[in-house]
Protein backbone atom coordinates (compact mmCIF):
# COMPACT_ATOMS: atom_id res chain seq x y z
CA UNK A 1 0.00 0.00 0.00
CA UNK A 2 1.20 3.41 -0.94
CA UNK A 3 0.55 6.38 1.65
CA UNK A 4 0.50 9.76 -0.11
CA UNK A 5 0.81 12.49 2.41
CA UNK A 6 -0.25 15.48 0.06
CA UNK A 7 -2.73 18.50 -0.78
CA UNK A 8 -4.25 19.40 -3.94
CA UNK A 9 -1.85 21.60 -4.96
CA UNK A 10 -0.02 21.53 -8.51
CA UNK A 11 2.59 19.41 -7.28
CA UNK A 12 0.31 17.45 -5.11
CA UNK A 13 -2.01 17.04 -8.25
CA UNK A 14 0.84 15.53 -10.02
CA UNK A 15 0.66 12.52 -8.18
CA UNK A 16 -2.84 12.09 -7.87
CA UNK A 17 -3.12 11.71 -11.38
CA UNK A 18 0.33 9.15 -11.67
CA UNK A 19 -1.37 7.14 -8.84
CA UNK A 20 -5.02 6.83 -10.62
CA UNK A 21 -3.26 6.47 -14.10
CA UNK A 22 -0.91 3.79 -12.78
CA UNK A 23 -3.72 1.92 -10.74
CA UNK A 24 -1.52 1.05 -7.78
CA UNK A 25 -3.16 0.69 -4.55
CA UNK A 26 -2.88 3.98 -2.14
CA UNK A 27 -4.38 5.90 0.56
CA UNK A 28 -4.38 9.68 1.00
CA UNK A 29 -3.12 11.74 3.92
CA UNK A 30 -4.30 15.24 3.91
CA UNK A 31 -1.81 17.30 4.97
CA UNK A 32 -3.10 21.10 5.21
CA UNK A 33 -0.47 23.42 4.28
CA UNK A 34 -2.24 26.59 5.66
CA UNK A 35 -2.54 25.41 9.05
CA UNK A 36 1.14 24.66 9.08
CA UNK A 37 0.55 20.50 9.43
CA UNK A 38 4.09 20.29 6.73
CA UNK A 39 5.79 21.05 9.93
CA UNK A 40 4.92 18.40 12.17
CA UNK A 41 7.54 15.49 13.40
CA UNK A 42 5.55 12.72 11.55
CA UNK A 43 5.69 14.91 8.23
CA UNK A 44 8.99 15.96 8.45
CA UNK A 45 10.28 12.44 8.73
CA UNK A 46 9.21 11.66 5.40
CA UNK A 47 9.67 15.02 4.04
CA UNK A 48 12.59 16.75 5.63
CA UNK A 49 12.07 19.47 2.99
CA UNK A 50 8.53 20.17 4.65
CA UNK A 51 7.01 20.42 1.47
CA UNK A 52 4.01 18.12 -0.02
CA UNK A 53 4.00 15.77 -2.21
CA UNK A 54 5.79 12.82 0.02
CA UNK A 55 5.16 8.58 -0.31
CA UNK A 56 5.43 5.95 1.85
CA UNK A 57 5.35 2.64 0.06
CA UNK A 58 4.71 0.10 2.98
CA UNK A 59 5.76 -2.78 -0.23
CA UNK A 60 8.81 -0.77 -1.40
CA UNK A 61 11.56 -3.04 -3.32
CA UNK A 62 12.81 -5.90 -1.77
CA UNK A 63 9.73 -5.64 0.35
CA UNK A 64 10.72 -2.49 2.70
CA UNK A 65 9.04 0.15 3.63
CA UNK A 66 10.02 2.87 1.63
CA UNK A 67 9.64 6.56 2.17
CA UNK A 68 10.32 9.35 -1.06
CA UNK A 69 9.91 13.15 -1.23
CA UNK A 70 10.25 15.41 -4.15
CA UNK A 71 7.28 15.13 -6.89
CA UNK A 72 9.59 14.30 -9.84
CA UNK A 73 11.03 11.52 -7.75
CA UNK A 74 7.69 10.34 -6.56
CA UNK A 75 6.85 10.21 -10.26
CA UNK A 76 9.36 8.07 -11.68
CA UNK A 77 9.48 5.63 -8.99
CA UNK A 78 5.07 5.05 -9.46
CA UNK A 79 5.92 4.66 -12.99
CA UNK A 80 8.71 2.41 -13.00
CA UNK A 81 6.69 0.71 -9.94
CA UNK A 82 3.86 0.11 -11.69
CA UNK A 83 5.83 -0.54 -15.93
CA UNK A 84 3.83 2.22 -17.20
CA UNK A 85 3.78 5.56 -17.99
CA UNK A 86 8.03 6.01 -18.76
CA UNK A 87 9.45 4.35 -21.49
CA UNK A 88 11.17 1.20 -21.20
CA UNK A 89 13.65 2.49 -24.93
CA UNK A 90 16.77 4.22 -22.93
CA UNK A 91 16.43 7.17 -26.01
CA UNK A 92 12.56 7.30 -25.32
CA UNK A 93 12.87 6.85 -21.35
CA UNK A 94 15.47 10.06 -21.46
CA UNK A 95 13.38 12.14 -23.86
CA UNK A 96 10.38 11.69 -21.00
CA UNK A 97 12.72 12.40 -18.05
CA UNK A 98 14.22 15.69 -19.74
CA UNK A 99 11.07 16.97 -20.20
CA UNK A 100 10.10 15.72 -16.28
CA UNK A 101 13.07 18.13 -15.36
CA UNK A 102 11.89 21.01 -17.41
CA UNK A 103 8.97 21.13 -15.75
CA UNK A 104 11.17 20.39 -11.82
CA UNK A 105 13.44 23.26 -12.74
CA UNK A 106 11.49 25.61 -14.77
CA UNK A 107 7.54 25.52 -15.02
CA UNK A 108 7.02 24.77 -11.42
CA UNK A 109 9.56 26.98 -9.98
CA UNK A 110 8.83 30.45 -12.37
CA UNK A 111 5.02 29.61 -12.17
CA UNK A 112 4.79 29.20 -8.44
CA UNK A 113 7.14 32.59 -8.35
CA UNK A 114 4.53 33.83 -11.07
CA UNK A 115 1.62 33.02 -8.71
CA UNK A 116 2.81 34.31 -5.28
CA UNK A 117 3.96 37.67 -6.70
CA UNK A 118 1.03 38.44 -8.04
CA UNK A 119 -1.53 36.57 -6.04
CA UNK A 120 -0.13 36.20 -2.26
CA UNK A 121 2.75 39.13 -1.78
CA UNK A 122 1.56 41.61 0.52
CA UNK A 123 3.37 43.96 -1.59
CA UNK A 124 2.88 44.17 -4.99
CA UNK A 125 6.17 44.71 -7.04
CA UNK A 126 5.59 45.07 -10.55
CA UNK A 127 9.59 44.10 -11.57
CA UNK A 128 8.84 40.95 -10.48
CA UNK A 129 5.29 40.52 -11.44
CA UNK A 130 6.27 41.43 -14.84
CA UNK A 131 9.67 39.45 -14.78
CA UNK A 132 8.24 36.03 -13.73
CA UNK A 133 5.09 36.00 -15.88
CA UNK A 134 7.54 36.76 -18.95
CA UNK A 135 9.51 33.73 -17.77
CA UNK A 136 6.22 31.22 -17.57
CA UNK A 137 4.91 32.65 -21.27
CA UNK A 138 8.56 31.80 -22.27
CA UNK A 139 8.57 28.01 -21.07
CA UNK A 140 4.76 28.47 -22.86
CA UNK A 141 6.57 28.85 -25.86
CA UNK A 142 8.59 25.98 -25.18
CA UNK A 143 6.06 23.76 -24.71
CA UNK A 144 4.09 24.69 -27.61
CA UNK A 145 7.10 24.43 -30.10
CA UNK A 146 7.40 20.32 -28.96
CA UNK A 147 3.36 20.13 -29.16
CA UNK A 148 3.09 21.54 -32.23
CA UNK A 149 5.30 18.60 -33.40
CA UNK A 150 4.16 15.41 -30.76
CA UNK A 151 1.21 14.53 -29.37
CA UNK A 152 2.64 14.55 -25.80
CA UNK A 153 5.88 15.97 -24.49
CA UNK A 154 7.63 12.65 -24.96
CA UNK A 155 6.65 12.42 -28.31
CA UNK A 156 3.64 9.71 -29.40
CA UNK A 157 3.25 7.97 -25.77
CA UNK A 158 1.57 9.80 -22.67
CA UNK A 159 4.07 9.79 -19.80
CA UNK A 160 4.72 11.21 -16.56
CA UNK A 161 6.14 14.26 -18.62
CA UNK A 162 2.81 15.11 -19.30
CA UNK A 163 1.87 14.83 -15.69
CA UNK A 164 4.01 16.64 -14.23
CA UNK A 165 3.28 19.89 -15.71
CA UNK A 166 -0.48 19.36 -16.63
CA UNK A 167 -1.80 20.54 -13.20
CA UNK A 168 0.66 23.82 -13.29
CA UNK A 169 -0.35 24.68 -17.29
CA UNK A 170 -4.03 24.04 -16.19
CA UNK A 171 -4.11 25.89 -12.86
CA UNK A 172 -2.54 29.06 -14.46
CA UNK A 173 -5.44 29.26 -17.30
CA UNK A 174 -8.18 28.81 -14.92
CA UNK A 175 -7.07 31.69 -12.91
CA UNK A 176 -6.92 33.45 -15.58
CA UNK A 177 -2.92 33.93 -15.12
CA UNK A 178 -2.01 32.64 -18.24
CA UNK A 179 -3.69 32.44 -22.06
CA UNK A 180 -2.84 29.68 -24.32
CA UNK A 181 -4.54 31.60 -27.90
CA UNK A 182 -1.44 31.79 -29.03
CA UNK A 183 -0.31 28.45 -28.37
CA UNK A 184 -2.72 26.03 -29.82
CA UNK A 185 -0.87 22.89 -29.21
CA UNK A 186 -0.07 23.34 -25.48
CA UNK A 187 -4.32 24.07 -25.05
CA UNK A 188 -4.66 20.86 -27.38
CA UNK A 189 -2.73 18.80 -25.47
CA UNK A 190 -4.46 20.51 -21.84
CA UNK A 191 -7.73 19.14 -23.31
CA UNK A 192 -6.97 15.92 -24.28
CA UNK A 193 -4.91 14.73 -21.04
CA UNK A 194 -8.31 16.88 -18.85
CA UNK A 195 -10.49 14.32 -20.71
CA UNK A 196 -9.09 11.17 -19.55
CA UNK A 197 -10.66 9.44 -16.72
CA UNK A 198 -8.28 8.70 -14.40
CA UNK A 199 -7.23 12.28 -14.37
CA UNK A 200 -10.35 13.81 -13.80
CA UNK A 201 -10.69 11.04 -10.96
CA UNK A 202 -6.85 12.63 -9.90
CA UNK A 203 -8.76 16.31 -10.03
CA UNK A 204 -10.92 15.77 -7.95
CA UNK A 205 -8.75 13.94 -4.93
CA UNK A 206 -8.94 16.41 -1.83
CA UNK A 207 -10.58 18.94 -4.55
CA UNK A 208 -13.55 19.81 -2.20
CA UNK A 209 -10.61 20.63 0.32
CA UNK A 210 -9.42 23.84 -1.60
CA UNK A 211 -13.16 24.62 -3.24
CA UNK A 212 -13.78 27.49 -1.10
CA UNK A 213 -10.06 28.68 0.27
CA UNK A 214 -10.78 31.29 2.74
CA UNK A 215 -9.26 34.56 2.81
CA UNK A 216 -5.12 34.98 3.58
CA UNK A 217 -4.72 36.07 6.93
CA UNK A 218 -1.04 37.42 8.16
CA UNK A 219 -1.21 34.26 9.61
CA UNK A 220 -1.58 31.51 6.93
CA UNK A 221 0.81 33.86 4.85
CA UNK A 222 3.49 33.63 7.42
CA UNK A 223 2.95 29.41 7.59
CA UNK A 224 3.58 29.71 3.93
CA UNK A 225 6.20 32.21 3.01
CA UNK A 226 7.04 33.86 6.25
CA UNK A 227 8.89 32.96 9.50
CA UNK A 228 7.24 29.69 10.02
CA UNK A 229 9.20 28.44 6.69
CA UNK A 230 12.75 29.38 7.68
CA UNK A 231 12.48 28.27 11.29
CA UNK A 232 14.98 25.64 12.76
CA UNK A 233 13.28 21.71 13.26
Amino acid sequence: MIEIWTWPTPNGVKVHIAIEELGLPYTLVPVAIGRGEQFKPEFLEISPNNRIPAIVDTEGPGGQRLKLFESGAILIYLAEKAGELIPADPAARYACLQWLMFQMGGVGPMFGQYNHFASYAPEKIPYAIERYQNEANRLVRVLEKQLSRTPFLAGAEYSIADIASFPWIRSAVKREMLSLEAAPGVARWVDAIEARPAVQRGLALLADLVAAPPPMTDATRDILFGKAQHAVR
